[in-house]
């Protein structure tokens, strides 16, 4: 990617540790699109299994699995991503010391066995994301017990507890849904981690039943004949058993925390409209509801989920599947609920059918693109890696362009509307360090949450619109209440405002107070 260079802009870190501050000029390249308003989702897939992501091996020591986590977050951090959705359970296995289930041998070479010294990586990881201002969604696959790239498989798996719940398919061992034990184990699973981690989501990809492989087959004869009688087709019946699950799980969560967001993210095509006339204009080889048995369309319908991430890998000039044919037939099926792209950045720089992938624009045109529909609330990256090896630069699109102003998640009315009440006692003060701006924890909300983190603005006029992120001086984490504004400049008027946010990003009336620089030996002149 060609790099604009009056575009590079590196973060400057104010005196406080959670306050960061994001000041840039204020212009735009007239070849590049408008900057978004402050509310985008930006996110990434972190993919445990087979050490796709992280960890990088088997074979690291947990002091280098948690250095090598925080450094993987913080290189998204600097790129503006958000949010991360962490594979935690890849295959009935863990990444979390509160299981039933047995330790991942992705984290240490061996199913069942501990990490030594002991230490809970979704813990730590929650822990470090949240000191960034980064969400953290769980994502767990809910099909598999064991994946083909399994070389281990403990005692305690699931599969061997219960070899009647699974099925052998393409050398995976799979669950069979179509068992009400069955859904409420995964029920159960998922539920856990929600009791017992502060997980801002709960998210699931797209394996629910497998991908048609030619010469396989599916091995739920027995329980389709007892519990599949009432219905036309065995494969209406799979859809059935999927939508119990889906329903069963997002009712569990809402009730246990329900605050904690709920996402799928499915194969990008729903249903070719070929095989139905509602479906989009695509000619993919398999698909959501026909291969997969996800209805995905029913489940935003029916508001089963907070938000829609489905997975269009393919390019604006793939004739099989376009990026924005497909892109928007999902704007017309968002039913009031959030929708998220997911992008093939794995598929960057590769040579295969699809050849717009060499292109270094594409990436930074999709975004583009999704941007120019309101209906759309943000992007998600597969995967870490390939975010992080920037192959022809689309990375640097994002960092020095697209994601170069900071952007804050969106708002999910229909879970939490309810603002915090407003900081208390602001005061920004001109010392020879900065201008120190200070200010107050409101008291809880009507609802008693309390504010989770705080952004300040600055301007040179009287009235701040909260809503331009080109305003935003800091963000402040982990309960800071103190901002160090060292970009001020000597003889300038600065009008500062400070607004709370809840852990559902809701953001509180404006609390403002100005300043004229006089001292601020440290500043520019």
């Amino acid at each position: 990617m060609k790099k604009h260079l009056a575009w590079i802009f590196l973060f400057s870190f104010l005196a406080l540790e959670g306050c960061k501050s994001s000041k840039k000029p204020a212009t735009t390249p007239r070849d590049f699109a408008p900057r978004r308003a402050q509310r985008e989702f930006r996110a990434v897939w972190i993919a445990t299994v087979d050490n796709i992501d992280w960890p990088s091996r088997k074979t690291l020591t947990p002091e280098q699995q948690r250095d090598e986590f925080v450094r993987i977050i913080e290189a998204h951090k600097r790129t503006g991503i958000n949010a991360v959705l962490v594979q935690i359970r890849p295959a009935a296995d863990a990444f979390y010391a509160k299981s039933n289930e047995p330790w991942s041998e992705w984290l240490t070479g061996k199913q069942g066995k501990a990490p030594e010294p002991f230490y809970d990586p979704t813990a730590f990881m929650i822990e470090e994301c949240h000191k960034r201002g980064i969400e953290f969604h769980a994502w767990l696959n809910l099909n598999r017990t064991v994946h083909k790239a399994s070389k281990s498989i403990a005692n305690d798996n699931i599969g061997r507890k219960h070899p009647e719940w699974v099925f052998d398919y393409d050398g995976y061992k799979l669950f069979n849904f179509g068992l009400p034990e069955v859904r409420d184990y995964i029920t159960d699973v998922t539920l856990n981690i929600v009791k017992n981690y502060d997980v801002d989501g709960i998210h699931f990809d797209d394996y629910f039943y497998p991908y048609t492989v030619t010469g396989q087959t599916l091995k739920d004869e027995a329980a389709f004949k007892q519990y599949g009688t009432r219905f036309k087709s065995k494969d209406d019946w799979r859809r059935n058993n999927v939508d119990i699950l889906v329903k069963q799980i997002a009712d569990a969560i809402n009730d246990e925390k329900s605050h904690v967001k709920f996402g799928l993210s499915p194969f990008g095509v729903w249903r070719n409209k070929k095989d139905d006339p509602t479906g989009s204009a695509t000619q993919a080889g398999q698909t959501s509801y026909d291969n997969l048995y996800a209805d995905t369309k029913k489940w935003m319908k029916e508001g089963w989920v907070d938000y829609m991430l489905p997975q269009i890998y393919f390019t604006t000039t793939f004739d099989k599947v376009p990026f924005k044919v497909l892109t928007d037939w999902w704007v017309q099926h968002t039913y009031g609920r959030h929708l998220y792209i997911g992008h093939g950045a794995y598929r960057v720089g590769t040579q295969d059918r699809d050849k717009a992938w060499a292109n270094p624009s594409e990436i930074p045109n999709q975004i583009r693109y999704i941007r120019q529909s309101d209906k759309i609330q943000g992007s998600v990256f597969f995967s870490s890696k390939s975010l992080i090896n920037n192959s022809l630069g689309h990375t640097d699109s994002l960092k020095e362009d697209l994601y170069s102003e900071i952007a804050l998640p969106p708002t999910m009315p229909w879970k939490d509307k309810i603002p915090p009440r407003n900081v208390r006692n602001l005061t920004a003060t001109d010392t020879p360090d900065g201008v120190d701006i200070r200010w107050q924890a409101p008291e809880p909300a009507r609802d008693g949450e309390t504010a989770r983190y705080y952004v300040v603005y600055r301007s040179e006029e009287n009235a701040v619109k909260t809503t331009n992120p080109h305003k935003i001086l800091a963000v402040c984490y982990e309960a800071q209440t103190r901002a160090i504004d060292r970009t001020a400049v000597r003889g300038h008027r600065y009008h500062y405002t400070v607004t709370a946010f809840d852990r559902l990003h809701n953001e509180s009336d404006p609390v403002s107070g100005n300043v004229i620089v006089r001292a601020n030996l440290r500043a520019k002149k």
